[in-house]
């Protein structure tokens, strides 16, 4: 995928803030400790990186589930395999 810088960072923060949301929301982390996991999940990759932005090839819903659940999320809590409107409203 071409993008520009600034395109590049706002997505990468845009799925920072999706990721920490859904770890506060369902991984019952404080706002800080799901922050801290959202940078972790998703640092920075300078421009001339391999395969920068390869995470973004899911949404950070699934990532996050992933991390909550494990990789049998969606059998186990099939409820889950979607994501809510309000995650979705998160935009």
């Amino acid at each position: 995928m071409t993008w520009s810088e600034a395109e590049y960072v706002e997505y990468l923060q845009s799925e920072r803030r999706a990721y920490a949301w859904v770890m506060q929301r369902y991984g019952n982390r404080t706002p800080e400790n799901a922050w801290a996991e959202a940078l972790d999940w998703y640092p920075y990759e300078p421009a001339d990186a391999p395969f920068r932005g390869l995470v973004f090839h899911d949404e950070s819903w699934h990532w996050a589930m992933l991390a909550i659940h494990g990789d049998r999320y969606t059998v186990d809590h099939p409820e889950l395999a979607a994501p809510p409107a309000e995650y979705r409203a998160l935009g």
